[in-house]
């Protein structure tokens, strides 16, 4: 992967209402993204999305200008898809399918359809999913939030780990976009009192352990290393990417493992991006890490190996996660504090990182971890400054 990088990003203005459409934010996106790597609409061949996207890759081309497609692909697995996306380009890429691809997302998530909302007809469907969501829909279980606590009740359970902590992870992300312009909340973090205080969504979960609704897109181009050297900005290269699904995996529900405590799709990524890097947790300056629900930040460091399992809870005491901790984590505020855009803004934000242009920049970034959805089949990065650039 070390030839390829990502070379230019763009975004919308994250908002609770944009009043534009999924096609309108998608094509700001991606023409912000090009001009900031100093390339025009017919220089790109390649176009790769999640399914969940509204935007058809052939309707994006003509909104924008793009001409001839030699690649589009299309990553499963809602936010699970954000660095698989870059994976598809990436591989593009490096076999000759394409020179230069656009990874793109965009949401209309609060003023078009509310995501999250309860959903009965999930498990009638003929198919492998509705029968999955067979066995919990009838039940009233039919929302990411109530899943989640499924799965952080049990962990609890086994680690001992309360409320308080997961409220440590929502109180650093709210500080990093307190000082972030872009972020949703700007200017207004939170204490672990507030995070205690508000309302319970789904036991053990509160409103601040649970992410925002947002409009807005996010953007970003993948080429090679060689022609990135020659482009407007300072690249990231691609040092690993990965996708993963454990064994036994199901939509956010896998309730039948053995041990339902971790993420077993997240070490299959994490297993994969070390291997493929040749780099270790401890090369990392910094890691954006999907944070959707607070719990899943805690048990992804668990499953990345940065800490043992049951060891999150004292990795993020004292500020361990914060912009000035042993690891910070989405400096930018995450989608607690920036917007949720499925975890395309945070592959952004590490870009940024690693130019050294990033509002909230770790001091002396070399290498960032990134990782999609998690809970569902997933993927992640790693970039890194490198010698090429």
């Amino acid at each position: 992967m070390a030839g390829t990088a990502l070379a230019g990003i763009g975004a919308t203005e994250f908002s609770k209402n944009s009043g534009r459409s999924e096609l309108q934010l998608a094509a700001e996106a991606v023409l912000a993204a090009l001009d900031d790597a100093g390339l025009a609409p017919s220089d790109v061949d390649g176009l790769v999305t999640y399914t969940q996207d509204s935007n058809q890759e052939i309707g994006l081309a003509r909104e924008v200008g793009i001409g001839d497609l030699t690649y589009f692909s299309r990553v499963h697995y809602g936010g699970g898809a954000a660095c698989g996306t870059v994976a598809h380009a990436a591989m593009a890429v490096t076999t000759g399918a394409a020179e230069v691809v656009v990874c793109y997302r965009a949401f209309n998530e609060r003023s078009g359809r509310r995501f999250g909302q309860p959903d009965a007809g999930l498990g009638g469907e003929p198919s492998s999913l509705g029968l999955e969501m067979s066995w919990h829909v009838p039940y009233g279980l039919m929302t990411p939030a109530a899943w989640v606590a499924m799965f952080a009740q049990r962990y609890m359970h086994e680690y001992g780990v309360k409320s308080e902590d997961f409220g440590r992870v929502a109180v650093a992300m709210r500080r990093h976009a307190a000082t972030n312009p872009a972020a949703w909340f700007y200017e207004r973090p939170i204490t672990l009192a507030d995070h205690q205080a508000s309302k319970w969504i789904v036991e053990p979960l509160h409103l601040l352990d649970c992410c925002q609704e947002s409009d807005g897109a996010v953007a970003l181009v993948v080429t090679s290393a060689d022609r990135a050297r020659d482009l407007r900005c300072t690249p990231a290269l691609i040092a690993a990417a990965a996708q993963g699904a454990g064994a036994g995996q199901m939509m956010m529900t896998s309730y039948y493992r053995d041990d339902m405590t971790g993420l077993a799709e997240m070490g299959v990524v994490g297993r994969k991006l070390w291997e493929i890097s040749g780099l270790r947790p401890s090369d990392m300056q910094a890691a954006i890490l999907y944070d959707h629900f607070t719990p899943f930040v805690l048990t992804q460091l668990e499953e990345l190996g940065f800490c043992a399992r049951g060891e999150a809870k004292d990795f993020i005491h004292d500020g361990g996660i914060e912009i000035d901790g042993h690891l910070p984590v989405n400096p930018h505020g995450g989608q607690l504090g920036e917007a949720y855009i499925h975890g395309m803004n945070g592959i952004a934000e590490a870009v940024r990182q690693v130019r050294g242009t990033a509002v909230n920049q770790v001091p002396d970034l070399e290498n960032i971890l990134v990782t999609a959805g998690t809970g569902v089949p997933t993927s992640g990065l790693i970039l890194t400054r490198g010698s090429e650039s």
